[in-house]
């Protein structure tokens, strides 16, 4: 069972049984380095979805969740219901523990990938590939600051899924055959459901919905409403405003290899 799926699942289970009140402890979180580095290596480049390793993400306190959620159902069950609502409370106080501990762990391996490329001039050699890595970690940084753990992981592992590659032996020659675009006409919400998150998202573009704040400020001006960003129209269309010093040329194609899907 996901953490959020357990999440979802006790919340329910909370307010649906009588509110337990008790004093919990302080919990002194601490944080044991992952240097693994030829697990990431192994696991994330070429995969779809970033994959936590079972070592972080089945971490002591997401194990404890789950003990605490067998508890709060067993107990409900037996009718012992301020026993199920105060297990069912705890429990979700370790999932938000697990989701922290999870997003620190993974931000601290994507800087340790970061101090690895500036060790070995990656920045000039991919600089495309540096520079998108630097602002998916810069992302998770910020989301860590917002206590924003589930964007902080994605972030992160966005990160190590670049760099892992090259500290392998690997590359991603494919994205030094053609720069990125500097333009993008918007296509129908019907057929790609195009809006400025969706398009900051693309690859190509920041790999990052959470940039459509740049694409906005760079476009709002031809905007057919100045003040609304989520109106965007078919055939507009957006400037790309390099934001790590990537280079950029021309209007998007589809079908164009830059790279990255």
């Amino acid at each position: 069972m996901s953490q959020k799926v357990t999440f979802v699942l006790l919340v329910s289970l909370f307010f649906t049984v009588p509110i337990f009140a008790q004093d919990m402890p302080e919990m002194e979180l601490t944080i044991p380095l992952f240097n693994n580095a030829s697990y990431f290596a192994a696991v994330v480049p070429g995969e779809e979805d970033a994959q936590i390793p079972e070592s972080i993400r089945n971490n002591e306190y997401y194990v404890e969740s789950l003990r605490l959620t067998g508890l709060a159902h067993t107990t409900y069950e037996y009718g012992d219901y301020d026993a199920s609502a105060g297990f069912a409370e705890e429990a979700i106080r370790y999932a938000q523990l697990s989701n922290e501990f999870t997003a620190l762990q993974l931000i601290a391996e994507a800087k340790r990938l970061l101090d690895w490329a500036d060790s070995n001039n990656i920045a000039s050699r991919y600089p495309i590939d540096y520079n998108e890595s630097k602002s998916n970690y810069e992302a998770s940084l910020t989301a860590q600051s917002n206590e924003e753990w589930d964007e902080a992981v994605s972030s992160a592992m966005r990160a190590i899924k670049i760099l892992a590659a090259f500290e392998s032996g690997g590359t991603r020659t494919a994205s030094e055959t053609s720069p990125l675009p500097k333009q993008y006409t918007v296509r129908t919400w019907a057929s790609v459901k195009d809006c400025l998150w969706n398009i900051a998202g693309y690859s190509w573009v920041y790999g990052n919905p959470w940039r459509w704040k740049t694409l906005y400020e760079a476009n709002k001006s031809k905007m057919p409403n100045p003040d609304n960003p989520d109106l965007i129209e078919p055939g507009m269309i957006i400037d790309i405003p390099s934001i790590s010093g990537e280079a950029r040329q021309g209007m998007w194609e589809s079908g164009r290899n830059y790279g990255r899907r």
